[in-house]
Order: C-alpha cells, then structure tokens, then sequence
C-alpha cells in the first residue's frame, strides 16, 4: 500500500492553524490536524471536509516530552507520508520570569523548543530522504526584541527562529522549503479576552486577522522565503521596537501597571 501525502497542521483547531490548514485544503492537501482542544478539532474536521480532501484530526497534547514521537509513530502507522509540516501549536502568558508558574513554563519551552525541534529532525529526516518537502514554523515579532512581561514566550520564539534559520540552510540543498512566520499581534484566542481587548485591536489595525497571517505564511513557504513578517502594521512596528534604547525599555517596565511595581 502506498503511503498518502498530507499536510500536517499544528495547533489547527482554531485561529492562524485553522487558517492555514484550509489555506493547504485548497491546494488539494488531505489533512491531520493536532491539537488538544478535541471540540475545536471535531469542528474543523466538519469545517474542511466539504472541501473534498480527506481530514483526520488527533487530540494529543504536544506540550508533553514525547509528543513529537508519538505523533510520527501515529503518520507511520497510518502510512501518511507528511510532505508539509506547519509547528503552530503555541500559547502565551504575561508576567515576570521570576514569578511564573514552573509548571506552565516548562510547558512553554516543551511546546515551543522541544516539540517544533523533534517534529522538525523526524519528519525533516524524511523529507531529506525524499529530497522534497516544506516546513513552515510560526515564531513571533517578539522573537527580534524581548520586552519585560513576556520572556518566556520571546526567548521561546527566538530559539524558533534561529532553529529554522539554521535549518533552512541545511535542507536548502536537498530542495525542501524551511520557512519561519513571525506575526505580530494577531486576533486569536492566543490572548486572554478579559485582559486584552481584541475587537478593539482589530478595529485599530493593531491585531490582523488570522486569515491575512496565514495566508502570508503559506505564500512565503511555497515561495521559499525565509521569513514572514505579515502586515505593514507589524512591520513598521517591529521597525520601532528593534530601535527601543534599552533605557525606555526600562522606564516602561517600571511604570507597567500590568507588572508588580518595584520595591526598594
């Protein structure tokens, strides 16, 4: 029996993965959507199915240390032959490194490094065998300049970043395509809706659209661009940012009503 070419999405139930998973239905992609939210991936199923590709999903929490292999073990046993990979699985939280939850930043780094890492020597291995294939890895804007309130996710981000730098170059010659995604602000429900106003981000221009987001990555990944920056608005953004002196950063994180003030 030969083995079925897919698309694997990351993080595809809802928002930018959901996005670029029907994005890639429209190429003809049959699909596995991974994610572990199991009511957001029955959904997407029903969403993409009339679409007229084949869509299997599975619930699996990638955040846990083996998730990588126990995915890659899911596609060999049903002979699925992943030609796309996009790692957009990822959450974020606000607050002090000092005071997170060790529990939830190991979970971070878990998803963000490990994961994306091990999916990427797996499946990249294969690809490389092939001498065909594309990798498509969301990082983030804040991987260029890590603000107080969101270490954890920055440093996370950048490792995606720099990992896909390398590892573009090093598949480049066998013909497989590495690209990283590195949006702003994007109107999800990566952030928490009690805290952020997100209608109101996407009135102002300041949060995209996940559709725009993901239909700029899966552009850039088949046109083999290296990276993704979507939106004027995050570009010029990112501009600014990349020219913060690091004593407003300072002056910033000190009056942040968002951040415990200092104590002397």
């Amino acid at each position: 029996m030969s083995n079925k070419i897919i698309a694997l999405v990351t993080g595809a139930s809802s928002g930018i993965g959901f996005e670029m998973a029907d994005l890639l239905a429209d190429k003809g992609y049959h699909l596995l959507l991974v994610s572990n939210d199991e009511k957001g991936l029955e959904n997407a199923q029903k969403s993409l199915t009339p679409k007229g590709v084949e869509v299997d999903v599975l619930c699996l929490d990638l955040a846990r240390p083996n998730a990588a292999q126990e995915l890659v073990q899911f596609c060999d046993e049903q002979a699925f032959e992943v030609e796309v990979l996009v790692n957009n699985a990822g959450f974020f939280f606000f607050g002090e490194i000092v005071d997170s939850d060790a529990v939830r930043a190991q979970k971070m780094v878990d998803l963000h490094i490990l994961t994306v890492s091990q999916l990427c020597i797996l499946l990249g291995n294969k690809m490389r065998k092939r001498q065909k294939g594309y990798i498509l890895n969301t990082s983030s804007i804040a991987a260029m300049k890590p603000f107080p309130g969101i270490g954890f996710y920055a440093a996370s981000k950048a490792f995606i970043t720099t990992f896909t730098r390398a590892l573009r170059y090093e598949l480049k010659v066998y013909g497989i395509h590495v690209t990283s995604l590195n949006p702003g602000a994007t109107a999800t429900n990566l952030y928490d809706s009690m805290n952020i106003n997100i209608e109101l981000g996407k009135k102002v221009g300041v949060m995209l659209p996940p559709r725009f987001v993901a239909k700029k990555g899966i552009q850039g990944l088949f046109r083999n661009k290296f990276m993704v920056v979507p939106g004027i608005s995050t570009k010029i953004m990112l501009f600014f940012a990349k020219l913060t002196p690091q004593w407003l950063i300072y002056i910033i994180r000190k009056h942040n009503p968002l951040l415990k003030p200092l104590k002397f």
